[in-house]
Order: C-alpha cells, then sequence, then structure tokens
C-alpha cells in the first residue's frame, strides 16, 4: 500500500472513529464513573468486535448482511434491544454513592469490556461501514489481504486514540458532575442518547 492512500485514508478513518456513536458515548460515561483507565481497557471490548468485523469484509462473507434481510434484522434488533437496557440501568443508576471507587473499577472492568464488545457487535451498520468504506482505499491490482491488514491495524489504532479521547472528555466531566443530582443528570442524558441511538438503529434501513 502506498503512502499517498494511507495519507488519504487517515484523516477520512480518524472522523469516522470520532463520531459520537454509542461505544464512544459509553467511553465518555465509563470514564466519569470508574476513571480513565478503566474506560480504555472497557474499549478493548470494542476492538475486539471490530476485529471480526474487518476479517469478515477483508474475506467477502460480510456480503450476506447485505444480501439477507432476515440477518440483518435480527442483529439489528438485538442491538437495539441492548441499548435500551444500557439506557435503563443509566437512568436507574444509584446516584447517592460514589461510584469512582478503585476497588469498584476493578471488579466492573470485565463486565465494561462486555459493554463494549456486545454495543458494537450489535450494530449491523458497523459491518456495513467497514464492507463500504475500506475497499474503497484498497488496489485491486495489489494483495487486498495486507492491505486489508494494514487499513485494519490503522483503523483500531485510531479507534484505540478517539476511545482514550472520549474518556479524557469523561474525566473532565467528572468535576462539573461531583454532586449526586448532577450525576444523575448526566447519566440520564446518556441513557436517553444511547435509547434515542437504539431507536435509530430499529428504524434504519438495511440500505
Amino acid at each position: 500500500m502506498d503512502i499517498m492512500t494511507l495519507l488519504l485514508f487517515i484523516p477520512a478513518c480518524f472522523a469516522l472513529n470520532l463520531s459520537p456513536g454509542p461505544n464512544n458515548l459509553l467511553a465518555m460515561s465509563n470514564a466519569k464513573r470508574y476513571g480513565f483507565q478503566s474506560a480504555c481497557i472497557a474499549g478493548t471490548g470494542r476492538l475486539i468486535a471490530f476485529m471480526g468485523m474487518i476479517f469478515l469484509a477483508a474475506t467477502g462473507l460480510a456480503v450476506i448482511l447485505h444480501t439477507s434481510e432476515v440477518i440483518f434484522m435480527m442483529i439489528k434488533i438485538v442491538g437495539a434491544c441492548y441499548l435500551f437496557w444500557l439506557a435503563f440501568k443509566l437512568w436507574t443508576t444509584d446516584t447517592t454513592n460514589n461510584d469512582t471507587d478503585p476497588s469498584q473499577r476493578d471488579k466492573k472492568q470485565l463486565e465494561l469490556m462486555q459493554q463494549e464488545f456486545f454495543l458494537a457487535a450489535g450494530n449491523p451498520k458497523a459491518i456495513l461501514i467497514f464492507t463500504a468504506f475500506l475497499p474503497q482505499f484498497v488496489n485491486p491490482d495489489a494483495q487486498a489481504g495486507m492491505q486489508f491488514f494494514t487499513l485494519g491495524v490503522t483503523f483500531l489504532l485510531l479507534e484505540w486514540l478517539a476511545i482514550a479521547l472520549y474518556a479524557l472528555f469523561g474525566i473532565y466531566l467528572r468535576q462539573w458532575f461531583s454532586q449526586p443530582h448532577k450525576r444523575r443528570l448526566f447519566n440520564r442524558s446518556c441513557g436517553t442518547l444511547l435509547a434515542g441511538a437504539g431507536l435509530g438503529l430499529l428504524l434504519s434501513r438495511q440500505h
């Protein structure tokens, strides 16, 4: 893969990474509640899901989502329900206790990774983005496998940077939401946005 293609890919890719989707919103919320390190570790769950999607896109298996309305709808419904469940949890979280306790952070990390993973895996639009976006930067006259590998690794590195940036923003917000009623406002705002994302996912079309 030539340098010029990468130079075109990186800013376009990073714009996708930084888009305020459900996973980035979750990273910001996790950082506010459990700290920067926990949010970044949790983000590896998202990266694992994206690795699988990149592999599917590279091997051509993602075409199934383009041709099967049933599979697309099933994934979409599961993903939307998971978003609604996360929104419900944020709305009903007890904000009278300090949920940034280090021991609580350690105990929650695996659960947070699972949340990031299922949230990313439950969004069929994500794999369609990989299917439509990555091939634009692949030269058909060169070895496609190595090009997909290079683009995939670059995407994942930029995605991790986006996770860190949203986590930093969540840490910054912590000082503004130190009181229980302010934490409740933040949690419910995030919950409302996640529920809105779930509704948008349900209403979205396959193409």
